[in-house]
C-alpha cells in the first residue's frame, strides 16, 4: 500500500501522544499541561488499529486474488522490520542498568520470546515496560495469517461478522470477569496492569477494528469508496465514539471503562483511520509538514524514548539553569535525536539488508515466470 498522508498524520500523532504520556517518568509537563498527556496511553490503540488495517490489507488482498499464503516471506519481512532495532534497545537495557528509566527489568528471555506482557511482575520490573504492546503485535503477526487463510478458503461474510461479534463480546465478558474477580480478592500486586491492560487476549479490539476495515476494503470495495466519500462524517463519528470512551476512562482502572471502553475506543479510531484513507478528506487531503518523517521513525522513537528521557533527567537537566516546561525542548530534541539515530543506523540498514537477503526471487523473475 502506498504511503497515505492521512495515515502518516495519525501515526505521528499517536507517537507524540504516547511520548507525552510517558513524560510522567520525569515529572510530566508541569502544572497546567496534564491534559496534553492524560489519555496518551490511547496512542498505542491508534497503532493497533493501523497495524490491523495495514497488515490485514496486505494479507487479505493477496488471498482474495488467489495467491498462496507465503508464511516464510511474511515472517521474514516482519522479523527484519521489528528485530534489529528491538535487539539493539534490549541489549542496552540488559547491558547498562544505568540507562534504565526504572531499576527493575524482567529477564531477557521474556523480551526475546515476546512473552513479557504475559508474565510481567510490574511492581518490581517496570523498565522497558512499553515493550508490552510490541508483544501484542508479534502475537498478531504470528496467528493472524493462519486465521486469515482459514477464513478465505471459503469466504463467508456471515461467518466473519459472527467471529468479530464473538471476539468483541468475549473480550467484554473476559475483562469484566477478571476485573470483578480481582476486585473481590484484591491481590497484593498491580493486577490491573498484569491481568487486564497488558495480556494479548485482553487487547484485541484495536487490531480487530483494523482487520475489519481491511476486510471491508478488500471484499467490499464499492462500499469502501462510498464510506470514503463521507470522510467528514466518519471523523465526527470517530471522535464522538472516542470521546465517549474517554468519558468512561475518567476512571482508567474502573469496570465500565475496561469492559466496554476498549471496543468503543477502537471503533472510534477505526472511523478516523478509514477517514484518513480518503484522498480528498480532511485528514488525507494534503501532507502535514513533518508528519511523514515522524511516522517513518515512530517505531524507533517508541523503542528508545524512555532511554532518552531518563538520560536527560539524569545527566543533562541537572547542569542546566532551566526548570519545568523550559526543559521541554531539551527533552524533545534528545528524544528525536536518539530515535532518529536508531532509525538511520539500525532500522533502515536492516530493511536494506532484508531486501538483499530476501529468499524470494526478484520482481522481474516473478513477472517472467507469470508470463511463461
Amino acid at each position: 500500500m502506498p504511503r497515505l498522508p492521512g495515515l502518516d498524520l495519525l501515526r505521528s500523532f499517536a507517537i507524540v501522544w504516547v511520548m507525552l504520556f510517558h513524560s510522567f517518568l520525569v515529572g510530566g509537563l508541569g502544572p497546567g499541561f496534564e491534559w496534553l498527556s492524560r489519555f496518551g496511553w490511547a496512542g498505542v490503540d491508534v497503532f493497533f488499529v493501523l497495524s490491523g488495517f495495514l497488515i490485514g490489507s496486505q494479507l487479505l488482498r493477496g488471498l482474495q486474488r488467489g495467491e498462496p499464503l507465503r508464511l516464510q516471506d511474511f515472517y521474514w519481512r516482519r522479523a527484519w522490520r521489528i528485530l534489529p532495532a528491538f535487539a539493539v534497545v534490549l541489549a542496552l537495557y540488559l547491558a547498562f542498568p544505568v540507562l534504565r528509566e526504572a531499576p527493575g527489568l524482567e529477564a531477557g528471555w521474556q523480551f526475546a520470546s515476546f512473552t513479557f506482557n504475559l508474565f510481567v511482575d510490574y511492581g518490581r520490573n517496570q523498565a522497558f515496560s512499553h515493550a508490552w504492546s510490541l508483544c501484542v503485535e508479534e502475537h498478531f503477526y504470528l496467528f493472524f495469517p493462519l486465521l486469515a487463510w482459514a477464513f478465505t478458503r471459503r469466504p463467508s461474510a456471515a461467518r466473519f461478522v459472527a467471529l468479530c461479534v464473538l471476539l468483541v463480546l468475549g473480550g467484554v465478558a473476559l475483562r469484566a470477569g477478571v476485573w470483578l474477580h480481582n476486585d473481590a480478592l484484591q491481590p497484593p500486586r498491580n493486577w490491573f496492569i498484569e491481568d487486564i491492560y497488558y495480556p494479548t487476549w485482553m487487547r484485541l479490539d484495536g487490531l480487530l477494528a483494523g482487520v475489519m476495515l481491511a476486510a471491508l476494503r478488500v471484499y467490499r470495495p464499492g462500499l469502501w469508496v462510498k464510506l470514503q466519500a463521507r470522510s467528514t462524517l466518519l471523523i465526527l463519528a470517530g471522535l464522538a465514539l472516542a470521546a465517549l470512551a474517554f468519558w468512561l476512562f475518567r476512571d482508567r482502572t474502573g469496570l465500565m471503562a475496561n469492559a466496554v471502553g476498549w471496543p468503543l475506543l477502537s471503533m472510534g479510531f477505526g472511523g478516523l483511520v478509514l477517514a484518513a484513507t480518503a484522498p480528498q478528506g480532511w485528514l488525507g487531503r494534503r501532507a502535514v509538514p513533518g508528519a511523514s518523517w515522524l511516522a517513518a521513525v515512530s517505531y524507533s522513537l517508541y523503542l528508545s524514548h524512555k532511554l532518552a528521557m531518563h538520560a536527560v533527567h539524569t545527566w543533562i537537566a541537572p547542569v542546566l539553569p532551566w526548570h519545568g516546561l523550559a526543559l521541554f525542548p531539551v527533552y524533545a530534541a534528545t528524544v528525536l535525536a536518539v530515535g532518529a539515530a536508531l532509525h538511520y543506523l539500525v532500522e533502515k540498514p536492516g530493511l536494506r539488508l532484508r531486501e538483499r537477503l530476501s529468499p524470494r526471487p526478484p520482481a522481474s523473475a516473478l513477472a517472467a515466470a507469470r508470463g511463461a
